[in-house]
């Protein structure tokens, strides 16, 4: 990877008027659709208007993020207008975009910020790209991938999903190319806890959210369970206090 300097692009002088938030379409089954939705939900409860993108063309609709938000617009980005979907639903007046892209969406999104990135930058758009990774090595590369193609056209938050229970993250921690990342990129870190199955599983097929599960606003019997609702009120807590950490990046 090269250095700092040699890729480093100026700062920007004013401060950003809209933010397009965006998981990387890398390596499919990290949990990107599922910290996604955990993350629309925290910008409900910081009232912030927000836009909902769901970018993956290949998923089944279970595993979109359509399938927990009713409102998310299904787009394909494997068209001739690709990703300017971020800037024309920024021109409805609506400030944060949050868009899920499904796995393998790189090249598609690598030629967008090519092509129109000093444009879209002009008219205030900042990026933030969001990298999961999990103790799969991967998850990592994938990561990787991505930023050798963005470079600092974006600001990155990597989210540690622990995807076991303990998670083994020695390759993301220890390996050199991570390790070259974090000092040329300076990416913000965050985790997200193990989920148990009696939670994960039926939320997902029912596309319910914690926040439906730790409301009680759902009429699925095995969600309904004290003990689930309690472990949907944790993690909710818990990853909203992460998200909290890492509010420049996320906000305007």
């Amino acid at each position: 990877m090269a250095t700092a300097e040699a890729i480093a692009l100026p700062v920007r002088q004013t401060k950003p008027t809209s933010r397009v938030v965006f998981t990387e379409g890398g390596k499919g089954g990290v949990g990107k659709t599922a910290f996604t939705s955990s993350l629309v939900e925290w910008y409900a409860a910081q009232d912030t208007p927000h836009a909902l993108l769901d970018l993956d063309t290949e998923n089944k609709a279970r595993g979109s993020l359509a399938h927990f938000f009713a409102g998310a617009r299904k787009v394909n980005i494997h068209t001739s207008e690709g990703l300017d979907s971020f800037v024309d639903v920024l021109d409805e007046g609506t400030p944060i975009v949050i868009a899920d892209m499904g796995a393998g969406a790189g090249a598609v999104a690598h030629r967008w910020f090519d092509s129109m990135f000093a444009s879209v930058e002009q008219v205030g758009v900042a990026f933030t790209a969001i990298g999961v990774v999990t103790p799969d090595p991967a998850s990592v590369e994938s990561v990787l991938a991505w930023a050798s193609a963005l470079q600092h056209r974006v600001q990155y938050l990597i989210v540690k999903n622990h995807l076991t229970d303990p998670a083994d993250f020695s390759y993301w921690e220890n390996d050199p190319a991570p390790k070259e990342f974090r000092r040329v990129f300076y990416p913000k870190e965050i985790a997200m806890e193990y989920h148990l199955p009696k939670v994960e599983h039926p939320a997902r097929q029912h596309g319910l959210t914690l926040n439906q599960i730790a409301d009680r606003r759902t009429d699925v019997a095995e969600l309904q369970q004290t003990t689930v609702v309690m472990r949907a009120q944790a993690y909710r807590r818990n990853l909203f206090a992460e998200l909290d950490r890492v509010k420049d990046l996320l906000l305007l």
